[in-house]
């Protein structure tokens, strides 16, 4: 697997992604009906880098790195990511993150934190455990689950 600055020719793969992740409900705030020219300013924005994980010519994964705030803010990083459903445990998602910190330190980011980890997303929730990251705060009711209903979200954050 290679992970990679993403092309626009990858734009149709991300966007097969994303449509499959923000669909559930479960994850992500992104509108369930988000249309794809929005995919634009999501994943593609001027100060957005965007990466692909390809193997054998197929995108796996994709995420985004950003400064988590403008001007004052701007020392601290901010991702997501998002994995085809198809390509679940398979160690992705672990690639991913383990890819964008090493990126975030190289660009001279001081930390990177995640503003909104659905809690009931315990998958990601202990993969970025896993790798550093702690609860420092918490939303309560701050996502709309599809199927749960109102449900809290953390913010994650690890020093780089």
């Amino acid at each position: 697997m290679e992970i990679r600055p993403a092309t626009k020719q990858d734009y149709d793969s991300i966007w097969e992604i994303f449509s499959n992740v923000t669909q559930s409900g479960d994850t992500y705030a992104f509108d369930p009906e988000t249309p794809k020219a929005d995919l634009d300013k999501y994943w593609f924005g001027s100060s957005i880098e965007t990466f692909v994980a390809e193997e054998d010519g197929k995108i796996l994964g994709t995420y985004i790195l950003k400064p988590n705030q403008p001007g004052l803010g701007s020392h601290v990083a901010n991702c997501g990511y998002m994995v085809h459903p198809d390509t679940r445990g398979k160690g992705v998602g672990s690639q991913l993150c383990l890819h964008s910190l090493e990126k975030a330190k190289e660009q001279g980011y001081q930390g990177m934190q995640f503003n909104f980890v659905v809690s009931t997303n315990e998958k990601a929730v202990k993969l970025w455990q896993k790798y550093g990251f702690a609860i420092i705060g918490t939303t309560p009711g701050g996502f709309r689950h599809r199927q749960l209903g109102f449900v809290d979200t953390y913010i994650m954050y690890r020093n780089l």
